[in-house]
């Protein structure tokens, strides 16, 4: 347990909202988990946070279990009495883990600029520029002394054994930090480093995770409100990643063709999905009451969009008013469509244009958690 980084769990009002605050020694790998749990960094607090409910704080051991230490007993103190807003306001310092590494050079820093230029230049995500930007600098933090024309392919075996895997990291942060170096080698030093000679963790088979139709169907019915119902009926209606939605614009949808045209998508690929009538006829009357003029969901001010952080919220007020119990995320109403989808006895093949994969493969996941099959076979044990 001391290997791992401690996160000191408060609760803090932040905007009105009681939130989960997040505190502790910077991390990428723990900032990634974070992200893709729909975290949202606050300037104000200087810290990660999410809304503050049981389902939260179950998701955070659940996901960070191996990864981090969670100190919880700030959440614990005088639980009968909630704290004046003056007292939620946490420190704005966070303790300096013992292992710090040093700071980045100007050299180094000028490194990191002009990888990150590249990257962009090559129209890698945002999400892709930061984690490999961060992952980069780490690498060139932990050997501050050495310069960099010098690194050898034995600076980056002794990087994985001595830091990645002394400090017990996971194997999708082995994999990305040894990506970003590679890219960075290869594309800004005109050096090849050969990560083979890196002992690559076997890649992890994980199962998306399903809802069943009823669950489904208690979740899109327990909004009142009418924006936040059409939302979620939309991502699981067509399958769709939370950022293809909340990138979605009036011009997008096609009525006469009854298409929705999802506009560079992850991969920087565009596709197609069906839109049926009846979802046709909410979007009609969800287009009356709220009149958006350029993204189909707008935020509070009109022309912007709707925040990840509020849609993320909107699914977790659902999942607590259908009292559905389960750690669901807005990709689980994707992976739900696509295994329904399946289950119905739809192709494959238009299973994966209408995700949008590259791979078939990554499509064929969905065979692994259907139950239709699974369902007609009987049990030696029923026999006895």
């Amino acid at each position: 347990m001391s290997n791992l980084p401690r996160i000191e769990v408060r609760p803090i009002l932040h905007r009105d909202q009681h939130l989960l605050g997040l505190y502790f020694p910077y991390d990428l790998q723990v900032t990634t988990m974070l992200r893709n749990m729909n975290a949202r960094w606050s300037k104000t607090h200087n810290c990660w946070h999410l809304p503050n409910n049981r389902e939260n704080l179950k998701r955070l051991f659940s996901e960070l279990k191996g990864t981090a230490w969670l100190d919880t007993s700030a959440l614990f103190q005088n639980p009968q009495q909630k704290p004046k807003n003056q007292d939620l306001k946490p420190k704005t310092q966070v303790p300096k883990p013992a292992h710090t590494l040093p700071p980045l050079s100007d050299q180094q820093q000028d490194q990191i600029n002009t990888f990150k230029a590249w990257l962009i230049s090559g129209r890698f995500s945002p999400n892709t520029v930061k984690t490999y930007s961060e992952a980069l600098s780490i690498f060139l933090r932990y050997f501050h002394n050495t310069d960099i024309s010098t690194i050898t392919n034995e600076h980056l075996i002794r990087f994985n054994n001595e830091y990645i895997l002394k400090n017990g990291y996971s194997a999708s942060f082995q994999n990305q930090v040894i990506n970003a170096i590679k890219s960075y080698f290869r594309q800004i030093q005109q050096k090849k480093l050969n990560p083979d000679l890196v002992q690559r963790p076997r890649q992890e088979h994980k199962l998306p995770n399903v809802l069943s139709k009823e669950e489904i169907k208690q979740i899109l019915e327990a909004p009142t409100n009418l924006k936040h119902r059409m939302m979620l009926s939309l991502i699981y209606a067509c399958g769709l990643r939370r950022s293809e939605l909340l990138n979605m614009e009036l011009t997008h949808i096609d009525r006469s063709r009854k298409i929705i045209s999802i506009k560079q998508a992850k991969g920087n690929k565009d596709r197609i999905v069906p839109i049926s009538d009846k979802l046709l006829d909410m979007l009609t009357e969800y287009y009356k009451a709220f009149r958006p003029i350029k993204y189909l969901f707008e935020g509070a001010k009109k022309g912007t969009q709707y925040t990840a952080e509020s849609l993320s919220s909107v699914l977790h007020q659902s999942l607590k008013k259908s009292g559905i119990k389960k750690p669901a995320t807005l990709h689980w109403l994707r992976h739900s469509y696509a295994t329904h989808l399946l289950e119905s006895g739809t192709d494959l093949r238009y299973i994966q244009e209408l995700l949008g994969h590259k791979s078939s493969r990554t499509t064929e996941i969905y065979t692994h958690v259907s139950t239709q099959n699974l369902q007609k076979i009987k049990s030696p044990f029923d026999d006895l």
